[in-house]
């Protein structure tokens, strides 16, 4: 499966229900530990990216699920933006279906 774009709209079930059970609020502590293992070195592509996302919203509430496959999802429901990554593989943005279906999991509608 391709990762270039990760497709939270087609989620079958067994996915679904890994997030519903996996999703929690993830501290600024636990976000810059979890970016240092992902993006160890300092030229790697992605690390700005991610630890200005953690800086740009740092008073805000962040959430992390990981899917059944391994697909970890960090979000910010306070600025409605949030990125997908799957450790060794590949990483994106978190789309607006994605963003939608990240909110009503911390609200419970899953």
């Amino acid at each position: 499966m391709p990762f270039e774009k990760f497709d939270l709209e087609n989620l079958n079930k067994e996915r679904r229900k890994a997030i519903a059970k996996s999703i929690r609020t993830i501290s600024l502590e636990e976000l810059n530990k979890l970016g240092e293992e992902l993006f160890p070195g300092a030229d790697h592509p992605w690390r700005e990216t991610f630890f200005r996302f953690i800086t740009e919203n740092s008073g805000a509430t962040f959430h992390h699920a990981i899917t059944s496959d391994g697909v970890n999802i960090l979000y910010c429901r306070d600025k409605d933006k949030g990125m997908w990554f799957l450790p060794g593989t590949g990483k994106g943005p978190l789309q607006a279906r994605g963003r939608q279906i990240m909110k009503e999991m911390i609200e419970g509608r899953h």
